[in-house]
């Protein structure tokens, strides 16, 4: 069903937003540091218009599901949460939100570390912000955003995603200083892209080790007596912590190097040999991955053409990213798939896209 038959008449606005793949800066942006992320072909698509009743309305064209909102006490559940979570933190900020019949349709794969939740609020705030025409820029767009899940969906999550939806397109790489917002757009290594490929296997853990991960990261801080890890230059310094707390602490430490190593310019085997080692320091220092991941990785660090790979997003399953030789993408990941499914997982190539729609 389009938004005139869920409705009764048609939108007044939409907007989209993409979902986003990092590059490098695993777990780094809640502890102030630096990440390396792109936007995906993939998107999120919000059509609105004013309720014609005094409830909010959402529907979602992917789950089938419509959500009615009168009380604004009590947060829902699910998809409407986060849209629910984003008229919360505009009437925070001082705007009136009338009741709004909210349209959802989204490309953007679900469970796989590439961030669709962040898609979701950024092309909701965007289509408010039309709606609207309420005065924000695409910054405060996705800091508004990082409150909404925070605050609403209960994902203490740093400001990456919100400013890689919000920010970023598919032909550069993002880098973003997550705690002054200094960001520059860089290009992709000459002569290569990205691919990534999901690993079938859901993030069955990734909220609770996500939550675990970063409490360890400010005790680390804590004990190393500095305001956030970004503050920690020399991994070294970490190594009198008691253990998880080393290796949690290293992981960050290292990772925001990489990151800072790529910001100087690098070959795109330096690139690759980056996002291998960033691998490794989320398998054995962070200890975010699995096996199905470790198996995917190790296959695609040994193909032809493939510069380096490693598991992306918050980990406990999801997606891998690699980077590639430019225009050899889907050809690797035909190749890489074969002797993947062999070893009896099901995986899947989200980058490149086969067909985006909306």
């Amino acid at each position: 069903m389009d938004f005139q038959q869920v409705f009764g008449k048609p939108p007044e606005t939409q907007a989209s937003a993409p979902g986003r793949v990092n590059l490098l800066g695993e777990h780094t942006d809640y502890n102030d540091g630096f990440v390396l992320p792109t936007a995906i072909p993939q998107h999120t698509t919000v059509q609105l218009g004013l309720s014609s009743d005094r409830q909010h309305q959402f529907y979602s064209q992917n789950l089938d599901e419509r959500v009615s909102i009168l009380d604004g006490n009590h947060t829902p559940s699910g998809f409407s949460s986060y849209i629910f979570g984003c008229i919360q933190v505009l009437e925070q900020a001082g705007y009136t939100i009338q009741p709004l019949a909210v349209y959802v349709q989204s490309s953007v794969p679900m469970g796989s570390g590439l961030s669709s939740s962040a898609a979701l609020e950024v092309a909701t705030l965007r289509a408010i912000r039309q709606l609207l025409n309420l005065p924000l820029d695409d910054v405060e767009i996705a800091q508004l955003a990082q409150q909404a899940e925070i605050h609403y969906a209960g994902v203490q999550c740093g400001i990456m995603d919100q400013m890689a939806s919000s920010l970023a397109d598919t032909e550069h790489i993002l880098f973003l200083d997550t705690r002054t917002m200094e960001r520059r757009v860089l290009p992709l290594p000459t002569g290569t892209e990205v691919l990534v490929i999901d690993s079938g296997v859901p993030r069955t853990l990734a909220s609770s080790g996500y939550n675990q991960r970063r409490a360890e990261c400010e005790e680390a801080a804590h004990l190393l007596g500095v305001k956030a890890l970004r503050d920690i230059t020399d991994a070294s310094a970490v190594e009198e912590l008691p253990e998880p707390l080393r290796r949690r602490a290293r992981h960050v430490v290292t990772e925001d190097n990489r990151v800072l190593e790529v910001l100087q310019g690098v070959t795109p085997e330096r690139f690759g040999e980056l996002m291998n080692a960033s691998h490794a320091s989320l398998r054995d220092d962070y200890e975010v991955s699995v096996p199905a991941l470790d198996t995917l990785v190790d296959i695609l660090q040994k193909t032809a053409g493939v510069f380096g790979a490693r598991l992306t997003g918050a980990g406990f399953g999801g997606a891998s990213v690699a980077l590639v030789a430019e225009g050899e993408a889907k050809a690797i990941a035909n190749q890489v798939l074969e002797q993947y499914n062999h070893a009896g997982y099901t995986g899947q190539i989200l980058v490149p896209a086969s067909n985006v729609e909306f």
